[in-house]
């Protein structure tokens, strides 16, 4: 049992941690552009643990001349 124990220990962890790094985070939003103005309200999923995703999000956003306005909720994917 001790033998099984060691050979499928460091199996166990690398499919956890693996899982961890493939965290995606579901973030529903709102988000305004100035010029024009407009309003934004969208629900995305961002590959980034839901404690990084407004980070991510923020970043998203940017690129497209968007500025986040409010998370309304996340929840892991």
């Amino acid at each position: 049992m001790t033998r099984l124990m060691r050979t499928l220990a460091p199996a166990i962890v690398l499919v956890l941690s693996a899982g961890a790094v493939a965290a995606a985070c579901e973030i529903e939003y709102k988000a305004k552009r100035d010029t024009p103005f407009e309003l934004f309200y969208n629900v995305t999923t961002v590959n980034a643990p839901c404690p990084q995703a407004e980070a991510a999000l923020r970043a998203q956003l940017s690129q497209r001349g968007l500025t986040l306005l409010k998370i309304m909720s996340k929840k892991e994917k």
